[in-house]
């Protein structure tokens, strides 16, 4: 079944990245080059990941800044609350609302590494939950302390988005039927629209929306895929997500000389985001890893935009977010 628009014409589907901020100024310039490669497809949000315990605060708050500033992209700003204390995670989201961020993606975060005894503090922001809620808490005082914030919350209104696990979430221990109710909660508390953990079988993804919208979810779904180009890079999002990479593929990858791993990969991960896409998917999102070219082709194979038309773009088109190119810091402004 697919989604109509206007007139009953198929809407299009959203097209959307994951940017991770460069972790030190000497990648600044490659982060701000690939960058620019994903804004030129004209994406209709990227969200801008925030490190372990805030690790990467003010990186991501000048990356989302600048996005926001010089390019009509939307940009989510991912935003972490486990082991931060109350003030400290309200501190942080009064800077990306005065830095005019209204999206943000409301995730629990994982416990610190190396404390197997860690325990949530009592009375903390320790779930993605107490997050929305507690975004909504500093938007309703923002917009009591000033007109002018009042009127902005109300022609811009605060979008939060979620993370959920179509095929359970290892870290947390729990099945797709526990995320679909752990999704149902969040939806409660003021999602907007949820981004799944990566897949590589449709029935994962499609099953899990069934069920969801059976228990009675009502926000989008969006489709969290990866271009399965680079065995290592499988075996390290595997061991990172607890996500299983399928043997078949990896072997097969690894059976190839390097130069044709990527055309494989690609032919999968197209499969894959067809087979979502048909089956209802409101969109995809990708997990870039700061690597453009399977972004794009995937894009193109789905027949979304990608590398044909961004090499139009960059040979002499209208260059989205043309300022970006000097951008090269990481700090804050």
């Amino acid at each position: 079944m697919s989604i109509t628009g206007t007139g009953g014409a198929p809407a299009r589907p959203t097209v959307s990245f994951e940017l991770m901020p460069p972790r030190n100024p000497d990648a600044a310039p490659k982060f701000w080059a690939t960058a620019r490669a994903l804004l030129a497809a004209r994406p209709d949000f990227v969200s801008v990941t925030y490190g372990a315990a805030g690790t990467d605060r003010a990186t991501t708050r000048q990356v989302v800044q600048t996005i926001a500033r010089d390019t009509p992209v939307l940009p989510i700003a991912h935003l972490t609350c486990v082991a931060a204390t109350r003030d400290h995670v309200t501190e942080v989201v009064r800077e990306f609302l005065d830095a005019g961020v209204r999206s943000f993606l409301a995730l629990r975060g994982d416990p610190p590494a190396g404390q197997p005894d860690w325990t949530p503090r009592p009375g903390g922001v320790n779930s993605s939950e107490d997050l929305i809620r507690l975004l909504q808490q500093v938007e309703a005082v923002r917009c009591g302390e000033s007109p002018a914030s009042a009127l902005r919350g109300a022609t811009r209104p605060l979008t939060i988005a979620v993370a959920t696990f179509p095929g359970g979430n290892l870290a947390a221990g729990t099945t797709p039927a526990q995320e679909v109710e752990r999704l149902l909660v969040k939806q409660e508390a003021g999602a907007t629209f949820a981004i799944t953990q990566l897949f590589y079988e449709a029935s994962t993804y499609v099953d899990f929306v069934e069920r969801a919208r059976t228990a009675g979810v009502t926000i989008p779904i969006l489709a969290g895929v990866l271009p399965t180009t680079e065995p290592r890079r499988l075996h390290r999002v595997a061991e990172l997500t607890g996500v299983p990479v399928p043997v078949r593929l990896t072997s097969e990858l690894e059976a190839l000389p390097e130069d044709e791993r990527h055309a494989h990969g690609m032919r999968a991960s197209i499969a894959l985001a067809r087979d979502v896409l048909d089956a209802g998917a409101p969109g995809l999102h990708v997990y870039t890893f700061n690597n453009a070219a399977p972004a794009l082709d995937l894009l193109e194979g789905v027949h979304l935009g990608g590398g044909a038309q961004i090499a139009s773009d960059l040979a002499g088109g209208p260059r989205v977010g043309e300022p970006l190119r000097d951008v090269a810091r990481v700090d804050g402004p």
